[in-house]
């Protein structure tokens, strides 16, 4: 996993140029948003001293913002709009994150939208109940050991923002990429997964709100085009990496 890097540059901008500031920065973001190198910008401004304005842009790394950007055909244009203020610039460094991170309770994890332990019980049960009754599901799950379904239910809890029920009694994300070597799982196969498992979610009571869905997809189709990669003959095991994390809207944890 590659960790992004973010720059911040903090600005010192008397109130009779902040209008201008921020006009300028609005027709600079273009060209921020049009770069590959970026992953996210913001421009804040401080509530205490509305002279001070910070912009954080991630960058997929230094070298892709000092090298790439830099020298390509957006940043002259980028440039322009903010060379006026180069000289009010109070710091422009690059960070990289540190392992002290995490999330507030201001936002409900989507484990605990989805209803918590109890909800993903509900939903393994039933969709189990349904793949040992599908042709073409039922030979992969052959000999399914009875704990399967409440340990793929930590999993899944775990996952989605619970308690780290499965890192602490089965493992991390290799052991359960270990579960899919030599299956053979087939593209339709994939495909029926997916499709029973948000009929379970159906079923078990789950939230039906876009944004729970989409995010709950999401991750269906990252973990199941995984399983298939895993289970197939040219697979090479991950080295050990901790249980994926999935948020709101959030990208895949595991970045090459």
């Amino acid at each position: 996993m590659t960790a992004h890097t973010v720059e911040y540059v903090r600005y010192h901008i008397p109130e009779d140029r902040s209008a201008e500031f921020l006009a300028a920065y609005t027709r600079a973001a273009a060209q921020l948003a049009a770069a590959p190198q970026c992953v996210d910008y913001e421009l804040a401004r401080c509530e205490e001293d509305f002279a001070h304005f910070v912009l954080r842009i991630t960058w997929t790394s230094t070298e892709d913002h000092i090298e790439g950007f830099r020298k390509s055909d957006l940043f002259p244009a980028f440039l322009a709009e903010i060379r006026p203020y180069i000289a009010d610039i109070e710091e422009m460094r690059h960070y990289k994150p540190t392992t002290v991170r995490g999330a507030g309770s201001a936002v409900p994890t989507l484990y605990e939208w989805a209803g918590g332990a109890e909800a993903f019980a509900r939903l393994t049960s039933v969709f189990y109940g349904k793949v040992l009754k599908d042709d073409l599901l039922a030979p992969v799950f052959d000999g399914l050991a009875p704990e399967h379904a409440e340990h793929v239910s930590l999993w899944l809890a775990e996952v989605f923002g619970g308690p780290p029920g499965y890192s602490e009694t089965q493992g991390g994300h290799g052991h359960m990429v270990a579960k899919h070597l030599g299956r053979g799982i087939t593209e339709p196969q994939r495909r029926r997964w997916v499709g029973l498992i948000q009929d379970a979610a159906d079923e078990a009571g789950l939230p039906t709100d876009a944004e729970f869905r989409s995010a709950f997809l999401a991750y269906v189709e990252w973990g199941t085009r995984l399983a298939v990669y895993f289970s197939g003959p040219d697979a090479k095991p991950p080295a050990e990496q901790p249980v994926p994390k999935w948020g709101w809207g959030m990208m895949p944890p595991y970045q090459g």
